[in-house]
């Protein structure tokens, strides 16, 4: 079990215990990201092994250094603030056992830490759906069980900060691994958010947006070249009402559906040749 912490003591203080309950001989791995606090000594005097980086450097990094450190076949990503229920566990990896490759912990709207963060979280997940043809439950859920060599395929797409749960979804999916979904409760977390909701909001939708063009180019190209072709068509039809005549403008427009649609199915050749795998 891999557990990302900065400035988690007195979630750890709570999550570790329970886990060690419930998964005695369970591999515990804290990735203490640069704490000002007592995370790593904490995880040391529970039983977790403590990997401690001098600075922060994102919980994308701490997850990325945890995967490389964990020896199991199946890792668990969970948080150790104390939000996720180490109960639920059990029910992740009997899900991932009936042949799935990764399996999400998905929140309801009670689960969320605000209406705002439900509210733009609702909105990833529907746009992550659009984007990989797939219904996706909770993009951002941070709680979930994956093979260990499937997921090490994609460490060095996963950025820094906090979105790998963003990334490694859509990477399952372009990639054809089975994903599933299991509704979990989810409890008041201890301690301050680290996540900033308008600039990390941003850098979600970025992120989706350049995961989409990595791994579904057309999903994202072919919309934008039809919505300039309609732009380009229906200036064209009103111009031509009222003045008779074709304009540059409605050229410009065509050009550019053209542009983006073929610029989108050269991306999808790309993206074809990335993940063919050597016999």
């Amino acid at each position: 079990m891999v557990l990302p912490a900065k400035n988690e003591a007195e979630g750890l203080r709570r999550t570790l215990p329970a886990l060690r309950a419930l998964l005695p001989q369970a591999e515990l791995i804290v990735i203490d990201d640069g704490s000002t606090d007592a995370t790593a000594q904490v995880a040391v005097e529970l039983g977790a092994k403590a990997l401690s980086s001098p600075y922060s450097m994102g919980n994308g990094a701490a997850i990325k250094r945890g995967a490389r450190a964990a020896t199991g076949a199946v890792i668990v990503f969970m948080d150790a603030d104390g939000q996720h229920d180490p109960a639920c566990i059990p029910k992740l990896v009997d899900t991932l056992n009936e042949g799935y490759d990764m399996v999400v912990g998905a929140r309801d709207w009670s689960g969320q830490a605000s209406a705002h963060r439900g509210a733009a979280n609702a909105f990833y997940n529907w746009l992550a759906s659009r984007m990989t043809g797939h219904k996706v439950m909770d993009l951002t859920s941070g709680f979930r069980v994956v093979r260990a060599d499937k997921f090490r395929e994609f460490l060095h797409l996963l950025p820094n900060g906090f979105s790998y749960p963003t990334t490694s979804t859509m990477a399952f999916f372009r990639s054809a691994y089975a994903v599933a979904y299991v509704p979990i409760p989810v409890a008041k977390r201890v301690g301050k958010s680290h996540i900033k909701p308008i600039r990390d909001g941003i850098r979600f939708l970025l992120i989706i947006f350049k995961i989409a063009t990595l791994f579904s180019p057309l999903k994202l190209f072919a919309p934008t070249a039809i919505a300039f072709f309609v732009f380009g068509l229906g200036y064209y039809v009103w111009t031509f009402a009222t003045q008779h005549r074709f304009t540059n403008m409605s050229a410009l427009l065509f050009s550019a559906s053209v542009i983006v649609f073929l610029i989108g199915l050269v991306s999808e050749q790309i993206t074809a040749l990335t993940y063919k795998k050597d016999a």
